[in-house]
């Protein structure tokens, strides 16, 4: 029984074990490419302000944090945020379209021109 379970055992943890491409994808999502992330805020700057001011209740998303700013586009993807023109929004996004936005936004300091 033993020798048959060593090679079940090596298998499943070359199975779960992430290859190093995978890590390079996931590496170069996390980081965000700011560029693209301007090109395509076009959308969200017709609701959210490019000047980092506060209008009504949208918020402001000059300056938040990279990781911060994908884990709410998730949760808007996922429908765990009740908003349905962001629910929308979001899921049209990629991982890679999401990370863009929050390098970009990310990058932009309220009040300062940008």
């Amino acid at each position: 029984m033993k020798a048959r379970l060593v090679p079940c055992l090596l298998v499943l943890a070359a199975l779960a074990a992430p290859s190093a491409r995978a890590e390079e994808k996931v590496a170069s999502v996390l980081k965000g490419d700011r560029d693209l992330g301007e090109y395509l805020s076009s959308e969200c700057v017709t609701c959210h302000q490019p000047s980092g001011k506060q209008v009504g209740a949208i918020p402001v998303i000059i300056g938040w944090p990279e990781d911060q700013f994908v884990a709410v586009m998730h949760s808007f993807k996922r429908r765990e945020r009740d908003n349905q023109v962001m629910q929308t929004m979001a899921s049209r996004l990629s991982d890679e379209e999401m990370a863009a936005l929050a390098a970009y936004f990310g990058s932009l300091k309220p009040g300062v021109k940008n």
